[in-house]
C-alpha cells in the first residue's frame, strides 16, 4: 500500500470524527484538517485555517491556560515531533477578536519501521463551553463574601481561594493554594473532627461544626465550617464554606456585660422595681426593695402576675395601667393603691415602660411608696379644717390663705402663686373651655408636640394626670377665664 493511499484512507477514517484532527507534515504544511477541526477554528476550508504552521500562526493568537508558558504552539511542538496531552489553550482568530474558543489539545507522532515520523496530528477537543461555566463559577466563586476554600479529593490540597477566606484569615492567595488540608487545616479543634475527616475522605458532605482555624500571625479565629462535594473541572473536589464567629462571639460578651450591668442596677436600686413579660405580664424578676416594700418575697411573685398575687387593691387601676402600656409603651407616675403582704394599702406611684430584653418583649414598673406623703397632706388638710372651724382668732388675710390652701377660692387664682406661665394659663383657659390640643394649637399657633409639652408641665405643677381632672380643677378655680384674665 503506497504512502498516499494510506493518507487517503487515514483521512477517510478521521473525516467523521467528533475530535478535531490537524495533520501536518514534517515542511510544517498542513495537509488536512476534518470538519470538527474548521469548526473549532471559526473556519469554512483548510485555506482560511492556513496551508502552513506560519499561516496559522498569522491567522489566530494563541494563549495557555493551564499555567504553561512554552514559547511553540502546539501545532508547531508537534511538527517536532514532542508528545503531549491535557494542553489546554485558548484560540482567538485575529481577524475576529470577539471570536474565541478553548481547546483542550493532545499530539499523535507515528513512526514508521526506520523510526522515522510518519504521521504527525494535533487532535483537539472544544471544551469552550466548560470554561465558561467554570469562568463564570470563578466569577461567582470569588465575589462570594462569604469566605470558602476549594480543595482536591485526589490529594487533599487546596486548588481555590476566595477573597473572604483571604480577608478574614489575613492568610495570602500563595499561603494558601497548593496546601494540604493537614499543611493548613480547615477543620481544626472541630467539634466532630472524626466525622469530618472521615466524610472528606469518602467526598461527602460535612455537617456544619465549630471550629479554629490557625492564623499566619499565631492567632487563632472561631468558625462554623461545612463541606459540600462539587466537581471543577471534571476534578472531584470539597468546597469548604465558613461562617465567622467573632463578630457572634464579641456581640455575646457585650450582652452578656449589659446584661450584668442591668442586673446590678435592677437588684440595687432603691426603688421597688419588677420586670414581666410584655404579652401576659407574668413576673420574672423583683429586686430587694420590693420585698423590703411590699414584704412580697420572689415564692410568692416570680412566675405570677401582680393581679394574681394579690398586689393591687383596684383592678381598674391594674387595667387602666395595662392599656395604657399597650397605647403608648409608658406610664408614668400614675397614682394606684397597692396592698402589703399584711393586707395593708399603699399609696403608690407606678411608672412602667416596655422593654426588649434579647428580642422579648418585658415590662419594667417601677413602684414608689407615696404613703407617708399622702398622709401628711390628708393630716394638713384636716388640720385646715378644724382651725377654719372657729375663725375668731385670725385675721382676715390668715383666713383667706388657709381658704385658698385647703381649695383655692373660685376666681382668685394668683399666676404668681401656682407658678404658671402666660402660655400655660392661656393652655388651661382653652382646655377648660372644651378645646381639644389640636384645636389649642390652631387657636395659639403652635404645634401639638409644643402643645403637650406646656400641658404636661402644667399638670405637674397642678399635681394633676389627666385631662378632666384639669377641667375639674380649673372651673374650681375660675376657668375659663374672661378674655382678659386669658392673657
Amino acid at each position: 500500500m503506497t504512502a498516499g493511499v494510506d493518507r487517503h484512507e487515514l483521512r477517510q477514517i478521521i473525516a467523521g470524527l467528533s475530535e478535531g484532527v490537524i495533520l501536518v507534515e514534517p515542511d510544517q504544511t498542513i495537509a488536512y484538517a476534518n470538519e470538527a477541526a474548521l469548526a473549532m477554528h471559526g473556519a469554512g476550508s483548510l485555506d482560511e485555517l492556513g496551508p502552513t504552521v506560519d499561516a496559522y500562526r498569522e491567522r489566530f493568537c494563541l494563549r495557555y491556560r493551564n499555567h504553561v508558558t512554552p514559547n511553540h504552539y502546539p501545532i508547531e511542538r508537534v511538527v517536532a515531533g514532542e508528545r503531549f496531552h491535557d494542553v489546554i489553550v485558548e484560540v482567538r482568530r485575529t481577524d475576529r477578536p470577539e471570536q474565541d474558543f478553548v481547546h483542550s489539545l493532545r499530539s499523535l507522532v507515528a513512526t514508521d519501521h526506520q523510526g522515522k515520523p510518519s504521521c504527525l496530528a494535533l487532535i483537539l477537543k472544544d471544551v469552550t463551553d466548560q470554561f465558561e461555566a467554570e469562568n463564570r463559577f470563578e466569577t461567582t466563586f470569588n465575589a462570594n463574601p462569604a469566605p470558602a476554600v476549594i480543595t482536591r479529593l485526589s490529594d487533599l490540597r487546596h486548588v481555590k481561594v476566595n477573597h473572604g477566606f483571604l480577608e478574614m484569615t489575613g492568610f495570602t492567595r500563595d499561603g494558601v493554594l497548593g496546601r494540604s488540608v493537614y499543611e493548613l487545616d480547615v477543620l481544626a479543634e472541630a467539634r466532630n473532627r472524626d466525622l469530618a475527616i472521615s466524610r472528606l475522605k469518602a467526598g461527602g458532605t460535612i455537617p456544619q461544626m465549630e471550629a479554629c482555624l490557625r492564623l499566619p500571625d499565631g492567632g487563632s479565629r472561631f468558625v462554623i465550617v461545612a463541606g459540600q462535594p462539587i466537581e471543577v473541572g471534571d476534578e472531584p473536589c470539597m468546597l469548604f464554606t465558613f461562617a465567622d464567629l467573632e463578630l457572634r462571639r464579641k456581640a455575646e460578651a457585650a450582652l452578656r456585660q449589659s446584661e450584668a450591668r442591668f442586673a446590678k442596677a435592677f437588684r440595687l436600686t432603691p426603688v421597688p422595681t419588677v420586670l414581666a413579660r410584655g404579652h401576659d405580664f407574668r413576673v420574672t424578676g423583683i429586686n430587694e426593695a420590693f420585698t423590703r416594700v411590699f414584704g412580697l418575697g420572689e415564692d410568692r411573685v416570680v412566675g405570677r402576675s401582680l393581679g394574681a398575687a394579690g398586689l393591687w387593691v383596684n383592678d381598674k387601676q391594674r387595667t387602666d395601667v395595662e392599656a395604657a402600656l399597650e397605647r403608648h409603651g409608658c406610664v408614668l407616675g400614675a397614682e394606684v393603691c397597692l396592698r402589703h403582704e399584711s393586707g395593708a394599702n399603699l399609696d403608690c406611684l407606678v411608672s412602667a415602660e416596655r422593654i426588649e430584653i434579647e428580642d422579648d418583649p418585658f415590662v419594667l414598673l417601677v413602684m414608689q411608696d407615696i404613703t407617708d406623703r399622702k398622709h401628711t397632706e390628708r393630716e394638713l388638710f384636716d388640720a385646715i379644717e378644724t382651725v377654719m372651724a372657729d375663725t375668731s382668732w385670725f385675721s382676715r388675710g390668715l383666713i383667706e390663705k388657709l381658704a385658698n390652701l385647703r381649695r383655692p377660692e373660685i376666681g382668685s387664682v394668683d399666676a404668681a402663686a401656682l407658678n404658671l406661665t402666660v402660655r400655660e394659663r392661656q393652655i388651661l383657659n382653652l382646655i377648660c373651655s372644651g378645646l381639644d390640643d389640636e384645636a389649642i394649637a390652631r387657636k395659639l399657633d403652635l404645634s401639638r408636640n409644643t402643645v403637650r409639652n406646656h400641658g404636661a408641665a402644667l399638670y405637674r405643677k397642678l399635681g394633676i394626670h389627666k385631662r378632666s381632672e384639669a377641667v375639674v380643677w380649673g372651673r374650681e378655680n375660675g376657668f375659663p377665664l374672661s378674655s382678659t384674665g386669658a392673657k
